[in-house]
């Protein structure tokens, strides 16, 4: 896919970035279908060429910012001969170049949240808040709710079960399966179906 087809997805004016970042290196560039797992990656191919996937039902705010957390993955592993971690302090560390360069691509509302994510960028989109609820677009017919929404005692279906908010644990919500009787963690932005008490009778 060429540069100039990849603009549709994006905002204005990130043409040079792109160029930028691009030109050493010989990629393809996929639009995927929405997948829920997530909203892009990057691997290497036999070829030694490049290939990342971005999600084309994506803002293109956020598509942007996607293709560049992807391409920082691109950036720092050949930089280091992929001796390094996927989320590790050479990727932080590329990826906070490459938003701080770009920050004026983004609206003047979102520019803060994105320089403050650059500050320690997180390897899973759904760790930040701030962008998470920047980015989330509610459905009127749309049941799910965010697990700090809830309350402790509150029962939500995750999966097909049913689990109780037990207690919170730090940032994350202790939960215990009702069917089973086992325990997990749940990170605050976890989205979840609460269950209401005709349900539970």
């Amino acid at each position: 896919m060429s540069i100039k087809t990849l603009e549709q997805y994006l905002p204005e004016h990130t043409f040079p970035f792109l160029k930028k970042w691009f030109s050493d290196y010989y990629i393809h560039i996929k639009i995927t279908k929405n997948r829920n797992s997530k909203l892009g990656d990057y691997r290497r191919l036999p070829d030694k060429s490049h290939q990342i996937t971005v999600n084309s039902t994506l803002d293109k705010q956020l598509f942007f910012f996607v293709l560049t957390h992807e391409l920082a993955h691109l950036i720092a592993f050949e930089k280091f001969n992929f001796r390094i971690s996927a989320h590790g302090r050479e990727w932080k560390n590329t990826f906070t170049e490459m938003l701080l360069e770009s920050l004026d691509i983004y609206t003047d509302d979102l520019k803060p949240i994105i320089y403050r994510f650059s500050k320690n960028p997180k390897a899973n989109f759904m760790a930040s808040p701030e962008l998470v609820r920047y980015f989330h677009i509610e459905n009127p017919e749309d049941n799910l709710v965010f697990i700090e929404d809830l309350l402790i005692n509150d029962e939500f279906y995750y999966k097909g079960d049913v689990y109780l908010i037990m207690e919170k644990k730090k940032k994350l919500y202790l939960c215990i399966n009702i069917k089973n009787s086992k325990k997990y963690l749940f990170r605050p932005l976890a989205k979840v179906e609460k269950r209401t008490i005709d349900e539970q009778k």
